[in-house]
């Protein structure tokens, strides 16, 4: 599995952990790849809370993505930097992991997360026990070879509605194949959900005053796996009366709801 701890994982190292209750860990940004947008940056918050969650169960379980109440986005990583991790973890068991996470870039704050909850999902489902114990072991030794995320191929996304000042919707049509899928997961493909959120902000951004940054996304639920091919129609629609908020939703063609949250942004070039 050449793409395995390799495509889609953002923790080089643990260096320190205090078992099932917190961990600091490292990610080299490889300096060849375009960018590492903010999403990914709170992937690596969230993985690293995995590796704690995932051996404080014996990998009997790994959590997936569900709930993040609130992410606050301080500033940038670039390709060539190194995050600094930290997970706090509020509770963990064989039914959910709940957790506080940040990371940082010297010493810059880049992203902040509260209250993510992630529901423990047998590990059989997903990956081989064995082979997390032992990259576990691996991160929390010598850790692994930096270097091995070359980047991810944005999926494509087709503009479907728009209606000035109000709203955008598009259709995102996840790969039938990609590298990230060898490593999320190798036993059952799901689109990352980190993945889905970067393309909503992008188009949420089209709302936007000119010149405006995310500060802030709130009330993040994943309803539901994504696999390979499927399509999702995703929509960004400013708050009546407030237009530093934006509503965001992803939802099968058959209109069932997939993933909802709220973005909050700048108000525009002059802040």
């Amino acid at each position: 599995m050449p793409h395995h701890f390799a495509a889609f994982s953002f923790v080089d190292r643990i260096t320190a952990l205090e078992a099932g209750k917190r961990a600091r860990g490292e990610f080299a940004v490889p300096s060849a790849i375009a960018a590492f947008p903010s999403c990914l940056v709170a992937e690596a918050v969230g993985q690293l809370a995995a590796w704690v969650a995932m051996a404080k169960v014996s990998f009997r379980g790994r959590p997936v993505a569900a709930l993040a109440n609130e992410t606050r986005f301080r500033g940038e990583a670039k390709p060539g930097d190194t995050l600094e991790l930290g997970v706090e973890i509020e509770r963990c068991d064989d039914d959910a992991v709940a957790y506080a996470g940040w990371a940082r870039v010297g010493e810059a704050l880049v992203i902040e997360l509260q209250d993510c909850l992630g529901p423990m999902l047998p590990v059989e489902e997903f990956d081989s026990p064995t082979a997390l114990a032992e990259r576990f072991e691996l991160l929390c030794g010598t850790g692994a070879v930096p270097g091995r995320f070359h980047g991810v191929v944005a999926p494509r996304i087709v503009a479907s509605d728009r209606v000035s000042g109000e709203s955008v919707a598009a259709t995102l049509h996840v790969p039938a194949a990609a590298p990230f899928f060898g490593d999320h997961f190798p036993r059952r493909p799901v689109f990352p959900a980190t993945l889905l959120l970067d393309a909503q902000i992008g188009m949420a951004m089209q709302l936007a005053a000119p010149g405006a940054r995310p500060t802030r996304m709130t009330h993040v639920k994943m309803r539901s796996f994504i696999a390979p091919g499927d399509m999702l129609q995703i929509d960004a629609r400013l708050t009546p009366g407030d237009p530093l908020r934006i509503l965001l939703s992803a939802r099968t063609p058959a209109g069932k709801t997939v993933a909802t949250a709220r973005l909050e942004t700048t108000s525009g070039v002059s802040e």
